[in-house]
């Protein structure tokens, strides 16, 4: 809790210091990291391999973005409203999905991302078709409060509800229902015959990951202005989880180090190459191969040395 809190402060404190530019990128580096702690929940504690969390990102993202545009509900509220709405969505996607295990159940996620690509990129009256959704406003919050409106007010937005549910998270993994989670990873046949309805708990946990999935998708919207297909096609999905996987699978904080180390390297490789992709799969077969515990995992081990 004490690294919690200093890291909490150390990021409340960063627009006194950071250019614009930096704060632009740590914001979207927050957003993206929650929607990679959002996964860890069914890949690190569950092992439900997703290749379709890009619907939860996109879904959000369109939905917070249609109700800024056509409603006047105040910016926080549209972004509730839209983590809300994935989550009630994934419950019936998980329902499907878990009647599967494995490979199969990572294809029926993947499936349904691309229903939602093909739906987003046909139904042009509500997504705006190949062209999405142009011009989202960041709208005033509750009694007209216009703090959200200014880029370091609506990165302290962003901030809190990245806190927040990692708070949530923690407690729930750390509660009674997480460790029915890791029974499941660990040997679901074992923990289906103590009397638990593992089925129950993996839909569960789908509807809470795809929740706060929508959370992130609904903050970038507003951020970056637009939703267009790209934040629900599969590649995303992949690059999610990638961010998973070298952040540091079942610890939370690893996938938020994950996302903020690719988005970094993506920027940084991109000033010199066109083919920055090749270098970066490079050192993700470097980290499976000789570090699989990630970012998080390597950080640990050092500081126990």
């Amino acid at each position: 809790m004490r690294i919690f809190v200093c890291v909490a402060l150390l990021l409340a404190m960063a627009p006194l210091g950071l250019p614009l530019f930096a704060m632009t990128l740590l914001t979207e580096a927050l957003i993206l990291g929650l929607l990679a702690m959002s996964l860890d929940l069914m890949v690190g504690y569950t092992r439900l391999i997703s290749f379709g969390h890009a619907a939860a990102y996109g879904l959000g993202a369109y939905a917070s973005g249609y109700l800024l545009l056509h409603t006047s509900l105040p910016l926080p509220f549209a972004v509730l409203a839209a983590s809300v709405l994935a989550g009630v969505v994934a419950i019936g996607v998980a329902w499907v999905c878990t009647l599967a295990k494995g490979v199969s159940f990572s294809m029926l996620t993947l499936a349904f991302a691309q229903l939602l690509y093909a739906v987003a990129f046909k139904w042009t009256s509500v997504t705006g078709a190949s062209d999405g959704l142009a011009g989202i406003p960041r709208t005033a919050g509750p009694f007209g409060v216009t703090v959200f409106q200014t880029k370091n007010g609506y990165y302290y937005l962003v901030l809190v509800c990245l806190l927040g549910a990692y708070l949530f998270c923690r407690s729930l993994v750390g509660s009674p229902f997480g460790a029915v989670l890791r029974g499941i990873r660990e040997n679901e046949a074992k923990t289906l015959s103590l009397g638990y309805n593992t089925r129950l708990y993996k839909i569960a946990v789908v509807a809470v990951s795809f929740a706060l999935g929508g959370l992130a998708g609904a903050l970038y919207s507003p951020f970056a202005g637009f939703a267009n297909t790209e934040l629900v096609f599969w590649l995303f999905s992949g690059q999610v989880l990638i961010m998973v996987i070298v952040g540091g699978q079942g610890t939370l904080i690893g996938p938020i180090l994950g996302a903020a180390f690719f988005m970094l390297l993506e920027h940084v490789l991109s000033q010199y190459t066109e083919s920055w992709a090749l270098f970066f799969g490079l050192i993700f077969i470097g980290f499976v191969m000789f570090a699989p515990q990630g970012i998080w995992g390597l950080l640990t081990r050092r500081a126990r040395a």
